[in-house]
């Protein structure tokens, strides 16, 4: 399957996270990204350096920013469980603006066509890096990482597409 690509229709699908009352809730792709301009990033994994150190930190930094471009939400999405990335989420206790998301199955990640194979290293299946700019479900800017790279997906780098 292709990655999605800039024009594409953001695919429905099912995420996880826990909300303000620690609820477990599953969120419809859609519901987030219909009507409005969302960032949906992806990393290979929660508690990984690159991504700890790096790409969410980024986009917690730039968040303000971003929403006075006119983004509305700014979702981080890891193959992970939704309990790892509550816990992941906790660890940043002045976010306020981006939501932690669990792709379990990779079940999304796999719909994006972002998937990683990772099995020689004992991770299975994860997803690659990336950071989609969507306006209305259509994506505007996709920018995907190769391999272990970091390099045109930062907050910075979406900043320049808004």
């Amino acid at each position: 399957m292709a990655p999605i690509a800039v024009g594409d229709v953001l695919p429905e699908g099912k995420l996880a996270y826990f909300d303000e009352q620690d609820q477990l809730q599953e969120v419809s792709v859609h519901s987030l990204a219909a009507g409005k301009k969302i960032i949906l990033f992806g990393v290979p994994g929660a508690f990984t350096p690159t991504c700890s150190l790096k790409h969410v930190p980024g986009f917690i930094e730039k968040a303000e920013e971003l929403k006075s471009k006119g983004v509305a939400e700014i979702v981080c999405v890891s193959v992970n469980d939704p309990f790892v990335m509550k816990a992941w989420a906790k660890t940043y206790p002045d976010n306020k603006n981006v939501k932690f998301v669990a792709d379990g199955s990779a079940t999304y990640t796999h719909a994006l066509g972002l998937e990683l194979d990772l099995q020689e290293k004992g991770l299975g299946t994860r997803s690659r890096r990336f950071a989609l700019l969507v306006d209305d479900l259509k994506v505007k800017a996709a920018n995907i990482e190769g391999g272990g790279e970091f390099t045109v997906s930062s907050a910075d780098d979406i900043l320049k597409d808004l």
